[in-house]
């Protein structure tokens, strides 16, 4: 995954090594991104979260100074809960 690159306009991807958004600017994942991968991934939580972990790894060595619970908080700290099975 090529962060540095430049985004697509209005593609919300990553920009390091800041990790910010290169269409809005918010942290990366922006509120935009995590409707449009809430969206592309459906139910198929498992691919999301290794898609999310997959980032999260690589934006851990730009952020080191976050912390790791900050991290693990902004990748994953929004998605919301599973149903459960009844």
């Amino acid at each position: 995954m090529d962060s540095s690159a430049e985004p697509a306009r209005g593609e919300h991807a990553p920009v390091s090594p800041d990790w910010t958004c290169g269409s809005c600017g918010a942290d990366w994942p922006c509120e935009a991104k995590r409707v449009r991968l809430l969206s592309e991934y459906g139910v198929d939580r498992a691919m999301l979260s290794v898609y999310l972990g997959a980032c999260l790894a690589a934006a851990a060595e730009d952020l080191r100074a976050h912390g790791p619970a900050a991290l693990q908080k902004r990748f994953f700290g929004w998605l919301p809960p599973r149903p459960r099975k009844g």
